[in-house]
C-alpha cells in the first residue's frame, strides 16, 4: 500500500453528551476550546481543572449543569473519569507530563498551539441545521480553517435544513434494496451538482 500524501487525519463526529471531556485550563485558550465544544454541542458534558478560571467559564458553568469547575491544579487522578483530554495552559512542562500520563490511560488528547502532542485537532466546523462540515488544515493554518468555514457559512443556503428534510422524506418513502434507494436519491441531488456547474460556467 502506498503511503498517502496530505492530510491523513480520519475525520470523525463525537457525541459530547455522552462522553466526559477534561479541559485543563481556565484561561483564554481554556474558554476558547469549551466555547468551541459548546457552539457544536450546548449540551456536552465538560469538566474545567485549573487554579484560576475566568469568569465567562464561571457563567457557563451557572448555565449549564453539565459543566463541572474543579478550582485548583490538575492532578493524575482527574484523567481516569476522562474521555477526551484538552490541555488549554501556557504551561509547556504541565502539558508534555499530563500528555504521558493520558498515553499510559489510552486517552485521546488534544494540546493547545502543540501539533506534535495532539492525537486530534479541533478543527473549524461549518453547521446549517443538521449539516455539519469539519474542516481540517492538518494543524498547519487554523486562521486558513477559520475563513474557509466563514465562507461556507456564506455559500450555504439558510434553508439548508429544509433540504435535508424533505431528502429524509423522499428517502423513508422510498421502496426496494439499499443500492436502488442511493440511485435514486443520487438521480434527485444530481440537480445540486448541475446548478454549481452552471453558476460555475457563466460568465462575469
Amino acid at each position: 500500500m502506498n503511503k498517502s500524501e496530505g492530510n491523513v487525519l480520519f475525520p470523525v463526529f463525537i457525541k459530547l453528551h455522552k462522553v466526559q471531556t477534561l479541559v485543563v485550563g481556565g484561561g483564554n485558550v481554556g474558554l476558547e476550546k469549551v466555547e468551541a465544544l459548546l457552539k457544536n454541542d450546548p449540551e456536552a458534558n465538560i469538566t474545567i481543572v485549573a487554579p484560576i478560571i475566568k469568569n465567562e467559564l464561571k457563567a457557563l458553568a451557572k448555565e449549564s449543569d453539565r459543566i463541572k469547575l474543579i478550582n485548583r491544579k490538575v492532578r493524575g487522578r482527574d484523567l481516569k473519569s476522562a474521555d477526551i483530554l484538552i490541555l488549554a495552559t501556557d504551561n509547556y512542562g504541565l502539558h508534555v507530563r499530563m500528555k504521558k500520563k493520558a498515553e499510559k490511560l489510552r486517552l485521546l488528547t488534544n494540546v493547545a498551539d502543540t501539533p506534535d502532542l495532539c492525537d486530534f485537532y479541533l478543527g473549524s466546523t461549518v453547521k446549517k441545521g443538521d449539516l455539519k462540515i469539519g474542516i481540517s488544515t492538518n494543524g498547519k493554518s487554523p486562521t486558513f480553517a477559520k475563513r474557509f468555514r466563514q465562507t461556507l457559512e456564506e455559500i450555504l443556503p439558510d434553508n439548508t435544513q429544509d433540504l435535508l428534510d424533505q431528502l429524509k422524506t423522499i428517502r423513508d418513502r422510498l421502496k426496494g434494496d439499499f443500492n436502488h434507494k442511493v440511485q435514486k436519491l443520487n438521480e434527485i441531488t444530481s440537480v445540486l451538482v448541475e446548478k454549481g456547474n452552471e453558476n460555475e460556467s457563466k460568465p462575469d
